[in-house]
């Protein structure tokens, strides 16, 4: 089961949360109580039997902690256990970036004590044994086996803008 996880984080990383608008005008887990408008932060939801990624649009920064709260992980993950395969599409994920620097943090429920935490931002990258350099606008960067209490910590981080704590987390 972890295999088949790890397999599906993947592909969602590069077709799903991460960066990808949706014009699906669905909205996960009534986002009016987060939607601010004028704000730095937007957010997504990856609904694991659902193929296109929720934009949930703009969140307030005082509302992130609580939107991660309120998602029901442990009923998406049990879903997950009695869906068939061909059914599965993302393992359930929350992305939240900042669009003003476009900092952003996805965090994937992988059994419910255990959570990935991706960190995506623009980053230069030394290439050809150092001798060029060239801005990776979604640089990507991963910590596996996270705790909860580890999520709320990098939300945190991300919110504080503190990108320091966060490179030195999730490398």
């Amino acid at each position: 089961m972890r295999f088949f996880i790890t397999v599906l984080l993947t592909t969602f990383l590069f077709t799903g949360c991460l960066g990808v608008n949706t014009s699906n005008p669905q909205k996960a887990h009534n986002p009016n109580n987060y939607i601010m408008t004028h704000t730095k932060f937007r957010a997504s939801f990856c609904d694991p039997l659902k193929p296109d990624v929720i934009e949930i649009g703009d969140v307030a920064e005082d509302k992130i902690i609580e939107l991660f709260e309120k998602i029901p992980w442990q009923e998406y993950l049990a879903k997950m256990e009695t869906a068939k395969a061909t059914e599965i599409h993302y393992s359930p994920s929350l992305e939240v970036e900042n669009k003003e620097n476009r900092n952003g943090l996805t965090i994937s429920a992988i059994d419910g004590r255990e959570w990935y935490i991706f960190y995506k931002r623009p980053k230069l990258v030394k290439r050809f044994f150092g001798l060029t350099e060239k801005m990776d606008d979604n640089y990507l960067t991963e910590a596996l086996g996270q705790t909860e209490n580890d999520v709320r910590i990098c939300l945190e981080a991300l919110i504080r803008n503190d990108l320091q704590f966060l490179e030195n987390k999730i490398k």
